[in-house]
């Protein structure tokens, strides 16, 4: 595996496909540039999903997120994209992907995508 910013999310197979349960990430150190202006948003982008057949793989995981450093991306835009690429990749029973995003111009922006029910508070 390489260890250069990427889109390919790498899978492995569930070790308990018959069973719901919960896969929790938190991803601090989000990285993408406000479209706009260039500069960089900072963000929190929190995952949460039930497997399937297939989990995603952490390291790949890292390296897709990075590859966001140099994308001009709102932020709406940018957190449903992450969610459709991981449910593209491993097609799970449910996901939710929460981007808060670091005050801008003194506003919080906190965007919550979920598959494929609407997102709850």
């Amino acid at each position: 595996m390489t260890t250069r910013a990427s889109k390919a999310l790498e899978t492995f197979g569930n070790p308990n496909p018959e069973r719901d349960y919960v896969i929790r990430f938190d991803c601090p150190e989000f990285t993408c540039l406000c479209p706009k202006t260039g500069q960089p948003d900072f963000a929190t982008i929190h995952v949460e999903y039930v497997p399937d057949a297939l989990c995603v793989e952490l390291k790949s995981w890292k390296l897709y997120l990075w590859s966001y450093r140099d994308e001009g991306a709102f932020h709406e835009a940018v957190t449903n994209r992450i969610l459709d690429d991981l449910v593209a990749a491993v097609k799970p029973r449910r996901a939710r992907v929460e981007g808060v995003f670091n005050v801008r111009g003194g506003i919080t922006t906190t965007i919550v995508a979920s598959y494929p029910d609407a997102p709850t508070r």
